[in-house]
């Protein structure tokens, strides 16, 4: 697998990813907002993609703030649920811990995504909070995961 930054062209394709069922919750063109920003080159900063031989399989986006990254990911819908997610979410750790000098790791999930949650257990981080959150014309409840760098 490969990261490269992310091109106009990704996030257009990316955009037009769907899943299946309550995934659904994860189609960029659920949150028009989220959208807008997504395909933005001007708002659009730290922003990377993911491929695995020459193809886009996913991509992630990194708030830096002092020694703490907060991420966001997602992964093409056809690679979900296969047994691929530890190793990607794997990469991008890898990725910023090259890259960056940073102590902790956040992310958030919707709390129904159980079958997300196990993968990010099992790449280290662990379960801090729940809150509610606006998004997708609704409030839904999330959990804040982080990971500590050692």
């Amino acid at each position: 697998m490969e990261i490269r930054k992310l091109t106009q062209s990704d996030a257009l394709e990316i955009c037009h990813w769907h899943y299946d069922g309550i995934y659904s919750f994860y189609d960029m063109e659920a949150d028009l907002e989220d959208y807008e920003a997504f395909i933005d080159e001007k708002r659009r900063s730290n922003h990377y993609s993911v491929f695995s031989d020459n193809l886009l399989i996913g991509y992630f986006n990194l708030e830096i703030n002092k020694d703490i990254i907060e991420m966001g990911l997602g992964m093409k819908p056809e690679m979900t649920g296969k047994g691929f997610g530890h190793r990607f979410v794997n990469l991008i750790i890898e990725f910023i811990i090259s890259n960056f000098s940073v102590q902790k790791m956040t992310l958030s999930v919707a709390c129904f995504n159980h079958r997300t949650i196990k993968v990010y257990k099992k790449c280290g981080f662990i379960e801090k909070e729940t809150f509610k959150q606006k998004t997708n014309g609704g409030i839904y409840d999330f959990l804040k995961m982080e990971l500590i760098i050692k």
